[in-house]
């Protein structure tokens, strides 16, 4: 299964091209980050970056997926939303009683 922060770390390499950056930028550790983007590739059994020395680049499976990856994201931010403007419409009235 995967996470929604697997997504967010893949986002920040991808965007960063660097895992030192993309770590920095989502606040955990280079080395966790590394593991996780290499947990998703064994998962989905596809690599997402070509690791060169001083250089990484996305795979073309790499880049559907930061597409595919940013709409998601996009899309449960607008459902959050959605949901937390029906929830405040049908909340129950303050009322504030004073003797």
């Amino acid at each position: 299964m995967i996470e929604l922060r697997h997504l967010r770390y893949f986002i920040a390499v991808a965007e960063e091209l660097n895992f030192r950056r993309a770590a920095e930028r989502v606040h955990i550790d280079q080395t966790p980050l590394s593991r996780t983007i290499r947990d998703l590739e064994d998962r989905w059994g596809v690599t997402l970056f070509i690791r060169a020395p001083r250089r990484l680049e996305l795979t073309p499976a790499g880049a559907k997926l930061l597409d595919h990856a940013r709409s998601l994201l996009i899309r449960l931010e607008r459902a959050r939303r959605a949901v937390q403007a029906v929830d405040a419409r049908y909340r129950e009235p303050l009322r504030i009683g004073v003797d």
